[in-house]
């Protein structure tokens, strides 16, 4: 089959290379000049299965103005039965993910920035008995963890800090943390090896579902690019950036599969697909950690969250990224919006963070009123979707090789219920009808 993806962040690499695996002709179109890098540039990087249900989320007990306002909404919605069994799925789907992106990186050789845990921190008493019915959903979905006090935390992470109030935490038993945009380099060239061919700076303007299905893309270089020619003897990746016709251009193909984050919700409109979206936005920095012979463990080992904030550390290499859960509203990336993650870090790490080096960024992604992914097919002929991953925990990682494999499946049309040797989660019920 010829399959057009939309995006090239997390869920649309790993839904090349799967779908390219399959034996189909794919192509990738992005309107930025590269893979991951809008939603999936800097995201928090945590990988845990456990992370995905709203165990961790404090909740609200009424609604209120800003940004808790949705966080109540979702709240509710959450606790729907409908809704906590599409959580059961999705559960299974993050624990095949996982599995199926370790399973990656042993079959391809990724080696990427990565870090093996996974530790939640709870600052005061309240917060384990805040947590205390998460922690029994945890235990009677057999996911594995363990309540440590805070003695236990400081032997884990040693680099934490022994003076601030800690009542203790929770070893996830399955997580780790990583560079998500380095792992999307690294399998987008596999991806390409199996002949998928990603066009960069490529604006997809509308779709016609149908038989086969109707892709109307533009090149859209920036301006410099548009002055410009590649020089003599100046590498070029496979096509991928070659200068292209300007103006619109057609192409047709037996199935469309939409990763596009906030760019899909116009693209789904014009074919009278309407969900109720909302689009969140994350905050993040990242910088070099400091090195010091007298401190060799100044910061984070792995992965922690602070329960109480709702913020997100993870090492990076040699770097340490600190991360806010989506909220609704945009921010403008200054000293006082990113105060909170900033303080956040010196209370648990003090002094490991080159702050002269820091990068900002902030990330929009869509999600529906109960905060799930969108994955399967549209209701449209040929239109599929892989949307909505980024709004869960700190990073979308944890679904995406997951979600690509099942969608892969999908879209072949294939009967058999595994994928080498790994039986295929049931994801009825994470589709686009729930917004109906």
């Amino acid at each position: 089959m010829r399959i057009a993806i939309i995006g090239a962040g997390v869920a649309g690499v790993c839904s090349a290379y799967e779908l390219a695996a399959a034996g189909h002709q794919v192509t990738v179109f992005e309107r930025r000049g590269s893979v991951a890098a809008e939603g999936s540039f800097a995201t928090g990087g945590h990988i845990a299965p456990a992370l995905m249900l709203p165990w961790l989320a404090p909740a609200f007990p009424r609604p209120g103005a800003g940004p808790l306002g949705w966080q109540w909404q979702r709240w509710r919605q959450q606790r729907k039965p409908a809704t906590q069994e599409a959580q059961d799925r999705l559960l299974q789907l993050a624990r095949f993910s996982f599995e199926r992106l370790q399973a990656l990186r042993r079959h391809l050789q990724l080696d990427h920035e990565r870090a093996e845990g996974q530790l939640v921190l709870l600052r005061q008493d309240k917060d384990q008995k805040a947590i205390q019915a998460g922690l029994e959903r945890l235990q009677r979905l057999e996911l594995p963890h363990r309540l440590l006090d805070a003695a236990q935390c400081l032997a884990l992470e040693p680099g934490l800090n022994p003076e601030i109030a800690l009542h203790g935490g929770v070893q996830l038993g399955v997580g780790e943390v990583g560079n998500t945009r380095q792992f999307c380099h690294l399998l987008r060239s596999e991806a390409q090896r199996l002949g998928a061919r990603f066009r960069f700076h490529t604006t997809v303007r509308s779709l016609e579902a149908g038989a086969p299905t109707r892709l109307v893309h533009e090149y859209t270089p920036t301006d410099e690019q548009l002055g410009s020619s590649p020089r003599r003897n100046e590498p070029q990746e496979a096509g991928d950036t070659q200068p292209a016709p300007l103006g619109p251009q057609e192409e047709r193909f037996d199935a469309v599969l939409v990763c596009a984050g906030t760019g899909a919700a116009p693209l789904l409109k014009a074919l009278g697909l309407k969900p109720r979206w909302r689009e969140l936005h994350t905050l993040s920095i990242t910088a070099p950690l400091r090195v010091l012979e007298a401190h060799p463990h100044l910061g984070p080992a792995a992965g922690l969250l602070d329960w109480q904030r709702q913020i997100g550390i993870a090492r990076i290499g040699q770097r340490v990224r600190v991360s806010s859960l989506p909220r609704p509203h945009a921010l403008e990336l200054k000293a006082s919006t990113l105060a909170p993650l900033h303080e956040t870090l010196n209370d648990w790490f003090p002094g490991a963070m080159q702050a002269g080096q820091v990068q900002k960024w902030q990330g929009s992604h869509l999600v529906l009123d109960d905060g799930l992914p969108v994955l399967g097919a549209s209701g449209q002929p040929g239109i599929w979707l892989n949307l909505g991953q980024q709004s869960l925990a700190h990073s979308g990682w944890t679904l995406a090789c997951g979600a690509a494999a099942v969608l892969a499946h999908q879209i072949s049309g294939k009967t058999a219920s595994e994928v080498q040797g790994s039986e295929l989660p049931d994801i009825r019920g994470l589709d686009i009808t729930r917004s109906a």
